[in-house]
């Protein structure tokens, strides 16, 4: 048995949980994790704390040879072991679950640009019709209508289909965890290798977000005519859905090396938030979609009304934020 596994399993007979053994040798959760992932292994001076904590000898720690001693804690065979780790994520699962996260990564980016563009053939339309260019506004508005509800419904069906895909895995969002030995250094690597891709993504998106005003402003000025305004409209949108395609793409894989990592939110805690918040998340954006809806088909100035997702986003924060100040007064009563 290798230091990893028996890191494991001594830290499972005591009931600890990776922050529980983080704390009592103050270092952080992700040091405890690459341990028992074989990504990395304690120091000298952390061994010892190590043996002190468990009650074992450093000998057996360290020689992969000693398998059975008087401080061994588990009696009841190899089954129990592997029951105290909890599900085991295999080399080949990590890497279907990772090949399938990228390809999930470039359609969901795409549906939710095409979600953001969906109203641009109806905005258009709309101001041909009204500037008496070919078109009547009725026919105008009925086509735009056409066009909007053919794109969300294929950008749905897209997000449908890859939550289906990835049904297998849903217990990495939502369960504890362990790799396989040498999985977490591969996982590290490919993290290591992206992240500047995903901060250049960002930078590229926000600076896109911040330009996509300019030609609105610049056709309003120049032609100053509800048709130049319309079309500045458009290409806001298309800006913004490059901004939020840019996004989505390099945050969902981003983050689907979190979550075989357990990083941050996907954190052996953060799943616990997670679940706690589950029943809140669905109602809000529920109500969200039917407030959208209701507020776009009623106005139709569906050119305007998508800011309503975005400030949303920054609602939920606040929301999950009030309610978990609540919940923590709650039960320190």
């Amino acid at each position: 048995m290798i230091l990893a596994d028996k890191i494991i399993m001594l830290r499972k007979k005591y009931g600890w949980s990776q922050e529980d053994l983080a704390a009592k040798l103050g270092i952080s959760r992700q040091s405890v994790s690459k341990w028992e992932s074989a990504a990395s292994v304690p120091d000298l001076d952390k061994i010892i704390k190590l043996s002190q904590l468990f009650g074992v000898s450093t000998d057996y720690l360290l020689k992969d040879e000693i398998e059975e001693t008087e401080n061994d804690p588990w009696e009841d065979g190899e089954e129990d072991r592997k029951e105290a780790q909890g599900r085991l994520i295999t080399l080949e699962q990590a890497n279907k679950y990772l090949g399938l996260s990228e390809k999930m990564a470039l359609r969901t980016a795409f549906a939710t640009a095409v979600c953001i563009l969906s109203p641009v053939a109806l905005i258009i339309l709309a101001g041909l019709a009204e500037a008496g260019i070919g078109l009547s506004e009725d026919l105008a508005g009925g086509l735009g209508l056409v066009v909007l509800l053919v794109l969300v419904a294929g950008a749905v069906a897209s997000f449908v289909w890859d939550s289906m895909q990835m049904e297998e895995f849903k217990y990495i969002e939502e369960e504890d965890f362990q790799l396989q030995y040498g999985i977490a250094g591969m996982v590290e690597k490919k993290q290591e290798a992206f992240r500047d891709v995903h901060r250049k993504c960002v930078v590229v998106g926000v600076t896109l977000c911040i330009l996509s005003v300019i030609p609105l402003v610049c056709l309003a000025i120049i032609y100053q005519e509800d048709l130049a305004a319309i079309m500045g409209t458009a290409i806001l949108l298309l800006l913004i859905a490059c901004a939020v395609f840019l996004f989505v793409w390099s945050e969902t894989i981003s983050e689907s090396y979190q979550k075989l990592m357990q990083e941050g939110k996907y954190s052996p805690e953060g799943k616990r938030e997670s679940k706690r918040n589950s029943p809140i998340s669905g109602i809000y954006w529920s109500l969200i979609t039917a407030v959208y809806l209701g507020i776009s088909f009623y106005t139709m100035r569906w050119d305007r009304t998508w800011i309503i997702w975005p400030s949303a986003g920054v609602l939920y924060s606040v929301v999950c934020g009030f309610v978990s100040v609540f919940r923590n007064s709650g039960s320190g009563e």
